[in-house]
């Protein structure tokens, strides 16, 4: 396998969260994978700063099946954080005893939390989200909150105390990419000092791109990779465009205009192109 490599000055673009640094902007999910191995395979091409892992799925299990023992030594070949989450959660309640139990069996204060208040959609309850992320956060969780991209929830979330945002893309496992790059945009121009992270409906590396050149400080995404029908060769692709899109960012995108643009001077000093 070809070894993991990172930009010359990757170091100047670690980015925290309360006070943990970390490395790439890429976020990984390890639930649907055709089998462990492969799961495997690409985090360790992905090189991902967390990987996500759903507690239900282990506490379905019953006894450990090697799971969570399969992805805490993925993550840890590449110095990945675990991020446990909240998934399938309908309350408030039912969030924060998932969370409780999930930083026992993890050994990690960090969760993601996702409360779901449609079941057509998926789409997170914003009332919910913002009681569970409120009590969490006086418990000594670093809450990771899963929302949308309004920006009045974002803002009750970040005044309960979590670090970080992480607004959809689109409904989760639809592949739709960013449906919504208004609100997007208009989140990372009113919120310039948060961490904001896109998770969930990217279904393309160009879409990953896209989250990073407008500002966002990382991707998250579970389904593009694990349901591709080469998820390592997939988790290589979003990787490098993630890079990319960051690269993109850092450099400045060029503002766009509603009409042409010559690229080449046609007025001032004339200048000839080889001999005179």
């Amino acid at each position: 396998m070809e070894p993991i490599t990172h930009p010359a000055d990757a170091g100047a673009d670690d980015w925290q969260v309360a006070g943990t640094v970390l490395r790439g902007r890429f976020l990984l999910g390890t639930a649907g994978y055709p089998s462990p191995g492969t799961l495997s395979r690409a985090i360790a091409t992905a090189a991902p700063a967390a990987v996500t892992v759903g507690l239900r799925r282990a506490l379905a299990a019953g006894a450990d099946n090697g799971f969570v023992a399969t992805v805490a030594r993925a993550a840890e070949a590449v110095g990945a954080r675990l991020l446990p989450n909240t998934a399938g959660c309908r309350s408030a309640r039912e969030a924060v005893l998932l969370a409780q139990m999930a930083r026992e069996l993890y050994g990690t204060a960090w969760i993601k939390l996702e409360v779901v208040g449609d079941e057509h959609t998926l789409q997170p309850d914003p009332l919910e989200l913002v009681a569970a992320a409120r009590e969490l956060v006086r418990d000594g969780f670093v809450v990771w909150p899963y929302c949308t991209d309004d920006l009045v929830t974002g803002r009750r979330l970040l005044d309960v105390g979590c670090p970080v945002l992480m607004p959809w893309g689109a409904p989760i496992g639809s592949g739709q990419g960013l449906i919504n790059p208004f609100a997007l945009r208009t989140l990372r121009e009113r919120l310039p000092d948060a961490v904001l992270i896109v998770d969930a409906g990217i279904g393309a590396p160009s879409h990953a791109a896209q989250a990073l050149e407008m500002g966002f400080d990382a991707v998250l995404l579970n389904t593009a990779v694990a349901q591709a029908r080469e998820p390592v060769a997939m988790a290589r692709a979003f990787r490098l465009a993630i890079e990319a899109g960051r690269t993109a960012c850092r450099a400045g995108v060029i503002a766009r205009q509603d009409f042409a643009v010559a690229s080449t001077p046609v007025a001032g000093d004339a200048f000839l192109i080889g001999p005179a």
